[in-house]
């Protein structure tokens, strides 16, 4: 299995306490982000990782430089991240040439390793990951459940939408081949539209709603994990999250 990261943002709202680096260098226990996801990576038996970069690529290289799993990885440089990260995510997707299924992942996350085996071990060909435990509002990207299906993806859901519950997607995903080829598609669409400064996620929502019995998901609510978005993520994630997750041994 391979995996697709998505590293390419500025992270513009963190850059004065990150110095201005990518977020996935923001160090949690003195282990970068970047480190994190290597680690655990290489755990699980990912046996090839393109990490997509953009705002200082440099800086991610040489991070990679330093990883034991440094053979695994090809960066792919996408020089129009500033355009959203639609572009990132087809840059990643068609790179990876998808002969199996494959994890597609945000690299601001921190998170307990065991989220990684439930992506890796789960039944469903195409998963996305629901925390039940959230704390509403307009930032976090949402799931939304009836009779046991998906069927909504989004930041804002509409306020006439029934679903017996709902939780935020962690931002960590597994698709099949066929699905891969399907967000490329999808991608290229929004491009030619225009529309290149819509999330990554509205590709993967229009999949979704048109093939929704090909989704599945797992519910990792009790397991520890933060995107980090806001300064005040960094003291949550300090505080709250690093000393609740489980180590690798």
């Amino acid at each position: 299995m391979k995996t697709v990261l998505l590293a390419a943002g500025i992270g513009q709202r963190l850059s004065e306490i990150s110095g201005n680096k990518p977020k996935c260098l923001l160090q949690f226990g003195g282990i970068s982000l970047l480190q994190r996801h290597l680690i655990i990576l290489h755990h699980y038996g990912i046996t090839g990782i393109i990490i997509v970069t953009g705002y200082r690529a440099d800086l991610i290289e040489q991070e990679v430089g330093k990883s034991e799993a440094a053979n695994l990885i090809q960066l792919i440089y996408n020089p129009a991240y500033e355009k959203g990260s639609i572009i990132s995510m087809l840059t990643g997707v068609e790179a990876l040439a998808a002969d199996n299924d494959f994890l597609l992942m945000d690299a601001d996350v921190l998170y307990d390793h065991r989220i990684i085996e439930r992506l890796i071990s789960t039944g469903n060909k195409n998963c996305f990951l629901l925390d039940r435990d959230f704390e509403p509002g307009e930032e976090p990207v949402k799931l939304c459940v009836r009779n046991g299906r998906l069927i909504e993806f989004r930041k804002k859901i509409d306020d006439n939408l029934h679903f017996d519950y709902q939780g935020e997607s962690v931002g960590f995903f597994r698709f099949s081949k066929e699905t891969a080829d399907g967000l490329v598609q999808s991608a290229k669409d929004y491009l030619q539209r225009g529309e290149d400064k819509q999330p990554y996620e509205e590709c993967i929502r229009d999949l979704l709603l048109s093939s929704p019995d090909s989704f599945g998901f797992e519910d990792i609510t009790g397991l520890n994990w933060i995107e980090i978005d806001f300064p005040e993520d960094l003291d949550k994630a300090k505080n709250n999250i690093l000393p609740n997750i489980l180590q690798l041994k």
